[in-house]
């Protein structure tokens, strides 16, 4: 009887204890999570352009995750990239996302604008605070940064551009070097017999880059460790050219219902320094509204076929558990004219060129929130950093716009000013923009009263009752070059003319 007693006064113990330990770790675990800091997933598109998602007041384009996105956030409507110093503007304008550096302060310019070793990137202050970094998609700013910078990642592509069916990626290589090269490949589409190597580890032929990246990302949050937090970037290759998706998206949009842009011409004015480039001749010249319709046609089914891919990635998010602890931010690397002054692409400073989609959303952010606030693209950097309380490398010369996401009666910034390569400049302030351009010997100036005329169809240059006020704008214009170290200009025609 007494050993019964005892054997039951142990096993009452060894419950007790067991029970004890128990509490203790789910306690411990429910304070880990409490004091973990919110999650990032960062949605970025290539060459959307501000204006591309029904719930913020296009009517044709089907975007309905987008637009559930804008519903739980708060969406900015002057989001800008600063302008570039290539054709490729996508490279500069990445460089400065990931830096938070200006333009004229991201170290190397062209092409690739590779981000150098004494410059801390987004991701890499992430890591360093303790966060799972993962990256998928386009990195177009070198593989070193990116070893630097993410901890993890899968289906990485390195280039600028891609056959959205035949993508050339790379694993995630733990060494950071990423050179294993794929010989022997025959060009997507090639009419010859010409071999090329792909600077990849391998290709994936038959699924769309965009379900190709949705699927890398719901990978990570599937299978991430939850009691850490993490920054995923997921860089989408859509809605870059060459434009293609699954035909049902195609089959979504009737060219005859597509409305042209009010700003349509059969051609730009003047020679604007960039006829030539590659992004140009994707259509005739002159431009008809026929074939903008087409061009616009596939844009938005891009768009709209990226959309249902983010729809993916959310639910995974949610099903992860970690959705209420989830900062979502979602912009694009530039705009894009697509029939707009009769230009196609994105070489120049008009507001549908440096134009950005920009929402944010998640834990104390308002929601279904409009904020006019100015924003470069440089600017998300300190921002996030400040929501999630990580000090930002000194290096960043971003202003972060929490006050302006928080309230809309704040904004960080009260002008804007823009660069193309060293032939354009524009500046903006309140709703009167200023575009200045110098080519081949030809001086042109705009003045856009943006407020009455968004399109920017009416040039008010020549206006005597708008004399004042672009003179006034020009000065303001020659002290922000001077404030950004503008020094591409010091030998340009342009800038002796500006500052005559």
């Amino acid at each position: 009887m007494k050993n019964n007693f005892k054997i039951s006064i142990n096993g009452l113990s060894t419950l007790l204890m067991i029970f004890l330990l128990s509490s203790c770790q789910q306690a411990k675990q429910k304070t880990t999570m409490e004091n973990k800091k919110p999650n990032i997933l960062f949605l970025f598109a290539d060459d959307q352009r501000s204006g591309t998602i029904n719930a913020l007041g296009n009517q044709e384009i089907i975007t309905p995750n987008l637009d559930k996105l804008a519903n739980k956030g708060v969406s900015f409507t002057n989001a800008y990239i600063m302008g570039g110093s290539s054709a490729a503007v996508c490279s500069p304008s990445r460089a400065m996302l990931m830096t938070g550096r200006h333009l004229y302060g991201i170290e190397t310019q062209g092409w690739e604008s590779p981000i150098l070793e004494n410059t801390e990137s987004m991701p890499e202050t992430f890591r360093k605070a303790g966060y799972t970094t993962f990256g998928t998609g386009k990195q177009h700013n070198g593989k070193a940064v990116f070893a630097r910078g993410f901890s993890d990642g899968d289906e990485i592509f390195f280039g600028g551009m891609c056959d959205h069916w035949n993508v050339p990626v790379f694993h995630f290589d733990s060494t950071g070097k990423y050179d294993k090269k794929i010989p022997f490949i025959k060009k997507p589409g090639s009419n010859n017999n010409i071999d090329y190597i792909e600077n990849c580890d391998h290709i994936i032929q038959g699924k769309h880059s965009s379900e190709l990246f949705a699927d890398a990302a719901i990978d990570f949050l599937r299978s991430h460790d939850n009691n850490k937090p993490f920054f995923a970037y997921v860089s989408f290759t859509a809605p870059h050219d060459p434009r293609s998706m699954p035909k049902e998206y195609e089959q979504m949009y009737d060219t005859s219902s597509i409305s042209i842009p009010p700003n349509f011409l059969p051609e730009h004015p003047w020679d604007f320094g960039e006829f030539k480039i590659r992004d140009e001749m994707l259509a005739g010249f002159p431009r008809t509204k026929q074939e903008v319709k087409i061009h616009l046609r596939d844009y938005y089914a891009m768009i709209t076929h990226m959309d249902a891919q983010i729809g993916r990635i959310i639910m995974a998010l949610k099903e992860s558990g970690e959705y209420e602890n989830t900062i979502i931010v979602f912009s694009g690397d530039n705009g894009l004219a697509v029939g707009q002054h009769g230009l196609m692409g994105k070489q120049n400073l008009y507001e549908h060129s440096i134009g950005v989609p920009f929402i944010i959303s998640g834990p104390g952010i308002p929601e279904n929130e409009k904020r006019e606030a100015f924003l470069y693209l440089f600017d998300i950097f300190p921002t996030l950093c400040e929501l999630v309380n990580i000090k930002s490398p000194k290096t960043v010369q971003g202003q972060s716009f929490n006050a302006s996401v928080k309230n809309a009666d704040k904004s960080a910034r009260k002008s804007m000013t823009y660069g193309y390569k060293e032939f354009m400049r524009a500046y903006r302030k309140g709703n009167f923009k200023l575009i200045e351009y110098f080519v081949k010997g030809e001086r042109n100036s705009q003045f856009f009263n943006l407020e009455q005329d968004p399109f920017e169809k009416t040039n008010l240059f020549d206006q005597k009752e708008y004399s004042s006020n672009y003179l006034k704008m020009k000065k303001e214009m020659i002290q922000e070059m001077k404030i950004h170290s503008d020094t591409s200009l010091i030998y340009s025609q342009l800038k002796k003319e500006l500052f005559k």
